[in-house]
């Protein structure tokens, strides 16, 4: 087994400092992690004792600080986007060519954007993943109400005006009262 890398004293005194300065929970318990292996001297399953987190979890956090210092202890998030074909801003270019057409009300086929997606990314993409681009992106699907091509509406207006109502009976007279007698 290889000795663990060891934390110089300039880079103790700015995990005090860190320490002091955080202002999240998450944010604390990274720098703790990295800040007991230099200062104490604990090992990864101690640590991760102490701060309530699993041992490769307390692993992690000290590599990601070997590699890359204090901007990994601080305000990582958890989360977010990570597996994209293109980044927020050339999705945005490649729906603008599209925005003309939906503004003056055109009928914008799926299939359309799907291939102009995949000239992009020089590879197939899913229909699925063309409708949730046009959702991130604020678009949604605007369709008039559908009805049946061979309808008749006269028909349907001679209908509402003749029919019985919603239950479909007509009204009964009221029941009489039947006294008992004796």
């Amino acid at each position: 087994m290889r000795p663990p890398k060891q934390i110089s004293p300039e880079d103790r005194a700015e995990l005090k400092v860190l320490l002091r300065e955080t202002r999240s929970k998450a944010d604390f318990q990274r720098v703790q992690c990295v800040w007991m292996r230099a200062e104490l001297g604990m090992n990864s399953t101690e640590i991760a004792a102490a701060v309530g987190w699993s041992k490769s979890t307390v692993k992690i956090v000290q590599m990601h600080y070997f590699k890359e210092k204090e901007q990994a202890l601080i305000g990582v998030g958890r989360g977010g986007r990570k597996n994209n074909y293109l980044t927020h801003e050339e999705e945005k270019n490649l729906l603008e060519s599209f925005s003309d057409a939906a503004r003056v009300g055109g009928v914008l086929v799926v299939s359309a954007i799907q291939a102009a997606y995949e000239r992009e990314v020089g590879r197939p993409v899913a229909k699925s993943t063309v409708y949730r681009l046009l959702a991130r992106h604020g678009w949604r699907k605007i369709a008039p109400r559908p009805s049946h091509p061979k309808s008749d509406s006269a028909a349907r207006e001679e209908f509402k005006k003749n029919s019985r109502g919603s239950s479909g009976a007509r009204k009964k007279p009221a029941a009489r009262k039947v006294g008992r007698s004796g």
